[in-house]
Formats: structure tokens, C-alpha cells, sequence
């Protein structure tokens, strides 16, 4: 398929053009910054989601068949104490770039009759992360699947609930194909042999925000392409976790949850057996054969 990467000079962006680029797609990037040399024979088209035109001319005349839509500000800009808080550029830039970014990309690829957009998304949609309140975030069952309540507080957790339901609105009213991977932590490989490293030397102490989750980018960029190559037999819109069937501490998930949370052990609705994540993946599994493939341990 011909397709139109975004963010693909990010932290993620080039292991979903690896992916793509691997199994026989045709693939062009879009970034503000020079693409890494690696690249240099894919088309490169300069420009920012947060310019409606950049977008527009990015798509016009392209014939794309679909959107990977790997660029976002990934952080909160506006939680009150953070570097920046004042300043007035800042401040602004995880709504602007998750958002009106996104709807950017959206009305572009709307005008230029493209047919499929996947999103990264991200986990903290749940609320989990970046409390600004203090109040504790409250885990109504385990694992946490797609239809948990989300309680989020910040900028960033805010603008890709905003997100999914932008692509859920252009699916049910345009008709496009439109899919959204709630990917947690993103693990590299030098990450990954750390992990174990620090495991092995170190027993996990505290309970972490973040839920022990974690996943490799390669199978985040192997999520992306299934649902692109798929999008037409499966259900027009979805949200789907994207992690490994595992935590990233060495410590089996009942010890874990009896030592630091015991009160969640009354809500538990299945069995979490050795390592079991936190967070289910098993829509992504069902839907698109989807499976993690690589692991620290």
C-alpha cells in the first residue's frame, strides 16, 4: 500500500517505516527535521502537523492510501510547577499538536480521499499518569481492558481521549477506517538488556504509576501495519492497548499487587498467572492476529 508516515524522525517513527518498508509498502515521510539517512531513498516531505497547509500539500495529488500518524507531543505542557508553565509558547503545545495536529492530518487525508489513518495513541488515557490533582486514580477492575473509565488530569492524557474520539467521529461520519494503538511504555533494545540487567541485580521495592507495562517498538510498528493491511475486513473503527503479555519488573504480578496493592486483589476478574501485564491486549490479538514478539527477559 502507499502510505504517508508521520513522526517518523521521533522515537518510535522509525521502526514503523522499518516495518512498513520490510513487508512491501510504498512510503513517503513527513517531518519538520531531515529523516535519518537510513531513509534517504523514501520520498521526504517537510512539514508540521500543526500547519493545515503543510498537510494539505503533503497529501495533494499523493494518491496515499493511508496514514500512520506517529507525531505528537508526548508529554503534559501545561501541569502546573513543570519547566515552561509560563510560557505562553509552551505551555499550549500538547493540546495544539494531539489535537488540532490530528485533525490537521484528518481533514487533509479527508480532502485527498484517503481511506485509513492509524494513530499512536498512548495508555495514559486511562488517567493512571500524570496526576495533578494527588487524588489517587482508582482501578476499577484487572486487567484493565479497553472499556475501563478513564480519569485522566493533564494536557496530554486529555488530548488523546479528545483523539480517539476524533477518530471515532470521522469513521462514523466520513466513513474512514480509523484506529487508535494505546501504546505504553516504549522499550528499545538497549532499554530492554538494561532492564534486565537492573533486575536482576535490584528486587522491585514500590508500586509504579505506570503499571509495570511496557512494549517493544518494533511490535508497536507491527500493530500499526496490521491494522492498515486489515482495515478493510475488520470493524471501521477501534482502540486497542498495544504492550507485551508481561511486566517489566522480575517479580511474578500477585507478589507484586499483595506487597504494594493489596486492595486490588478484590478486583481482579481473571487469573493473572507469572508476569501477567496489567493491562490487556487481547482486542488487538483478536482482531488483527496481532502477538508481541520480543522480550527482556
Amino acid at each position: 500500500m502507499k502510505t504517508l508516515v508521520t513522526g517518523a524522525t521521533g522515537i518510535f517513527g522509525p521502526y514503523l517505516v522499518r516495518e512498513l518498508v520490510s513487508h512491501g509498502h510504498e512510503v513517503a515521510l513527513f517531518t519538520r527535521k531531515k529523516p535519518a539517512d537510513e531513509f534517504k531513498d523514501l520520498e521526504w516531505i517537510q512539514g508540521s502537523i500543526n500547519n493545515i497547509e503543510d498537510c494539505l500539500n503533503a497529501m495533494k495529488g499523493r494518491s496515499f492510501e493511508a496514514i500512520h500518524n506517529a507525531a505528537a507531543m508526548a508529554d503534559p505542557t501545561d501541569s502546573p510547577g513543570m519547566k515552561g508553565y509560563n510560557d505562553t509558547s509552551f505551555f499550549p503545545l500538547a493540546m495544539q499538536t494531539n489535537i488540532m495536529g490530528l485533525y490537521n492530518m484528518l481533514q487533509a487525508a479527508l480532502r485527498n480521499d484517503v481511506g485509513i489513518f492509524v494513530n499512536t495513541g498512548t495508555n495514559c488515557v486511562l488517567g493512571h499518569g500524570y496526576r495533578i490533582s494527588k487524588r489517587p486514580h482508582e482501578i476499577k477492575y484487572l486487567p484493565i481492558d479497553e472499556d475501563h473509565p478513564s480519569d485522566a488530569e493533564d494536557s496530554y492524557s486529555f488530548s488523546k481521549i479528545v483523539g480517539e474520539q476524533l477518530l471515532e467521529t470521522y469513521s462514523k461520519v466520513y466513513g474512514m477506517r480509523c484506529y487508535s494503538l494505546r501504546a505504553v511504555s516504549i522499550r528499545d533494545t538497549e532499554f530492554r538488556i538494561n532492564n534486565g540487567i537492573k533486575h536482576c541485580e535490584k528486587p522491585t521495592t514500590e508500586w509504579d504509576e505506570w503499571l509495570f507495562a511496557w512494549v517493544a517498538p518494533e511490535d508497536l510498528a507491527s500493530a500499526h501495519r496490521l491494522l492498515m493491511e486489515q482495515a478493510h475486513s475488520i470493524v471501521p473503527y477501534g482502540r486497542y492497548y498495544c504492550l507485551n503479555d508481561d511486566t517489566d519488573v522480575s517479580e511474578p504480578t500477585m507478589d507484586i499487587i499483595r506487597a504494594y496493592k493489596p486492595e486490588l486483589l478484590d478486583v481482579i476478574r481473571e487469573p493473572m498467572e507469572g508476569h501477567a501485564a496489567l493491562f490487556s491486549n487481547k482486542r488487538l490479538k483478536a482482531v488483527v492476529g496481532w502477538r508481541p514478539t520480543q522480550s527482556w527477559r
